[in-house]
């Protein structure tokens, strides 16, 4: 049973229960369960095909049996470096039914980021896409591996597509491909296989996968996630989601390097036994055309990619009373853009809102999400089931007041193992508390009101402190992006030898409106009118585009780094 004294969100919870029942297993025997209990429905729709579950499972063997043919063991590290393809799930549950430890990463990352990633974790085997084989290729020869498996965008298209991508598509570095002794080509292992492979008797709080995040510190750093942590998750998001997930489609966009991507729209959606539709390549107009085609009954993305759509015509006329769930996460969403595409919604035939939720990689993606029919404006929501928050004095372990800001604190069943081989910074980050419980310390400024809301203000590290004062920028981009003119704001603070740091505003504009000085000047007016003087930008920059990271959040450290070398 719970205890409601410091459990003030149970109110918001509605039918949703906060005591849920999880795995004991690991995350390929629950996809294997539901597969079992759902043959024939649809696990993964690519490029056209459907993939039923009977199949998936079929996959998820067969891959098994293939790399342990190629000496691929329990407690092996394995990097797969692939977009949202069928073949980056197969490797996922058939490392995971092995018992060796995926570790996710971005295919666009720089050859030297991915030799950091590989020496990080010791990979003795790596899993890339043919079209970036060269790059790989180099990598290899800074960082000798045992294998390079290669596999391409076209392994698991259906027959006819499969036959015009092999004959016109397929890279040129294949031929290289098959003159390396150590690289293999995937279709080449899967069908060459006649080993079996042996089933790990690993357990729900075994490591399962390592994705790579900045952390509450901001230095890149592998985060462990236990089969538990990714099986909560997927429980936990199923009972938030208030609609039946088993049989509902999900538009898969979000990458699978990605906590966001892998946790929600592929590993829940595959214990729930729903239909995850990959995306392996993104751009506004595609992603809409598949909601067109497609109707799925669940989208998720970044604030970017909610911003674009409304920028575009691409679903103009478009029923979208499909869908039951929108899902934003990975970044802040402004109230302003709240509100937009909650009116796109609207206009457009939902009968849904957007659902705001917070998360670290640390606790895989979300751990708290806005409950369907009751929101506050600026709340990221309540709790996940299990899961409790508290607001602490940084610093300390001191509760805060009612609405008093603090760091964000949690604990729960979706919260890592640890960062790998660094000890002072779990020590950081995990920290045990006169409770006896251990919590992370999310290095996020938050506060939590009298019904057990959460506000998240933004990072502790991206306080601008400007003679004296304390000024968040997420709470001035919030102000600026009222401007009717502005569709969105990023805040920095620049050098300044009086001030400490002064502020600098960069925007984009709605269309219709073009740069001029009186409209940076009708910008400054309004900031005068809502900004206290203290908190006030000395300059206005117009931009085309804000810069973006890999999984669409606006990169502010990207125009800090600008700013500097001024």
């Amino acid at each position: 049973m719970v205890e409601n004294k410091n459990i003030p969100w149970l109110s918001a919870y509605g039918k949703c229960r906060f005591n849920l029942e999880y795995p004991t297993g690991t995350m390929c025997e629950s996809v294997f369960k539901t597969a079992d209990e759902v043959p024939n429905q649809t696990a993964l729709s690519y490029m056209g095909r459907k993939i039923s579950y009977k199949t998936l499972k079929s996959k998820i063997l067969q891959t098994a049996h293939a790399f342990y043919s190629l000496g691929i063991r329990e407690g092996d590290m394995v990097t797969v470096c692939l977009p949202n393809l069928p073949q980056a799930v197969y490797s996922l549950y058939a490392l995971n039914y092995i018992g060796a430890i995926a570790s996710m990463i971005h295919p666009l990352s720089a050859e030297k980021e991915i030799v950091f990633y590989l020496s990080t974790v010791k990979s003795k085997y790596l899993i890339g896409l043919d079209q970036f084989y060269s790059k790989l290729s180099a990598v290899e020869k800074q960082y000798p591996l045992e294998k390079l498996i290669i596999t391409g965008a076209g392994d698991e298209l259906a027959p006819v597509k499969k036959v015009i991508y092999q004959a016109f598509l397929r890279k040129k570095e294949e031929k290289a491909v098959k003159t390396q002794n150590n690289t293999v080509l995937w279709r080449d292992v899967i069908k060459g296989s006649n080993t079996i492979a042996q089933k790990s008797q690993k357990s729900a709080k075994d490591v399962a996968v390592i994705l790579f995040s900045g952390g509450t510190t901001g230095v890149t750093k592998g985060i462990q996630l236990s089969n538990l942590n990714f099986n909560a998750l997927a429980y936990q998001t199923m009972e938030m989601a208030c609609y039946p997930v088993r049989g509902s489609k999900m538009l898969a966009a979000m990458p699978v390097f990605h906590g966001f991507g892998l946790g929600v729209c592929i590993h829940t959606l595959m214990v729930a036994g729903g239909e995850s539709i990959l995306v392996p390549r993104f751009n506004v107009q595609s992603y809409s055309e598949l909601i067109k085609k497609n109707r799925p009954n669940f989208i998720a993305g970044v604030p970017t990619l909610y911003e674009a759509i409304t920028r575009s015509n691409y679903l103009d006329g478009v029923d979208l009373s499909c869908l039951k769930g929108v899902f934003s996460g990975g970044d802040s969403l402004s109230i302003e853009l709240k509100k937009k595409f909650d009116k796109y919604l609207k206009d457009h035939g939902a009968t849904i809102r957007v659902r705001e939720g917070y998360g670290t990689t640390e606790c895989v993606t979300a751990s708290c999400l806005t409950p369907i029919d009751k929101e506050k404006e600026g709340s990221i929501g309540v709790p996940y089931p299990d899961t409790y928050y508290m607001i602490c004095k940084p610093g300390t372990f001191e509760q805060c007041e009612c609405d008093e800001l603090g760091e964000i604190c949690l604990r729960g069943p979706s919260v890592m193992v640890g960062y790998l081989d660094k000890p002072e910074e779990n020590a950081i980050t995990l920290q045990t508390h006169p409770d006896g419980n251990i919590w992370l310390h999310t290095g996020d400024l938050g506060s939590m009101d009298s019904d057990g809301f959460i506000y998240f203000k933004q990072r502790l590290k991206r306080m601008i402190i400007t003679s004296g004062y304390n000024v968040y920028p997420s709470q001035l981009e919030n102000i600026i992006d009222g401007h009717e003119a502005v569709q969105m704001s990023c805040v920095i603070g620049v050098k300044d030898e009086i001030k400490m740091q002064k502020i600098k505003a960069f925007v984009t504009l709605n269309n219709g409106y073009e740069e001029s000085d009186e409209l940076k000047a009708s910008i400054m007016e309004y900031c005068k009118q809502h900004i206290a003087k203290y908190a006030m930008p000395y300059e206005i920059e117009v931009r085309k585009e804000l810069p973006k990271t890999l999984v669409g959040k606006v990169a502010y450290t990207v125009l800090e780094k600008e700013e500097a070398e001024k």
